[in-house]
Parts: structure tokens; sequence; C-alpha cells
């Protein structure tokens, strides 16, 4: 009866892994498209105040760029982690 426990235990725990990596992949996905919307609404933004060009608004564009390659670089690495690692 020891094993049977130990067996179904094992079996238990290696699902609830799986199901994390899961978790963890899509949710890596899914930070990218809301980088790209935060970096739309930035961009919206700081189009909306005016055409001229701004010392800040230029910092604040680069800023949500910044956040999209983060967010894909993290990507990139979580994936890269879970199937070479």
């Amino acid at each position: 009866i020891e094993t049977r426990v130990r067996e179904l235990t094992e079996r238990y725990l290696e699902e609830r892994l799986y199901d994390a990596v899961s978790d963890v992949l899509a949710g890596s996905v899914l930070l990218v498209p809301i980088a790209e919307l935060i970096n739309s609404a930035i961009e919206a933004v700081v189009d909306r105040i005016g055409p001229e060009r701004h010392v800040l608004s230029g910092r604040a564009k680069d800023m949500g760029s910044a956040i999209v390659f983060l967010a894909i670089s993290l990507a990139i690495m979580v994936w890269c982690c879970v199937l070479f690692g």
C-alpha cells in the first residue's frame, strides 16, 4: 500500500508541475499583447497632446517600446528555459 501511495503522489505532483509550466508558458506569451496595448496607449496619449516634438514625449514613447521589448525577451527566455533547460 505504501508503494501505491507513493505512485499516486508522484503522478499528482507531475500533473501539478505540468500545469504550472503550462501556465507560465501561457502567461509569458500573454504578456506580449498586454505590453503592446500599454505601448499603444502611451503613443496615443502622447500624439493627442500635440504634434510638436518634446524630449519627454520621445522618452515616454521609448519607454513604451522598452516595455514591449522586455515582454518579448521574457517570453523568449521562459520558453527557452522550459524547452532546453
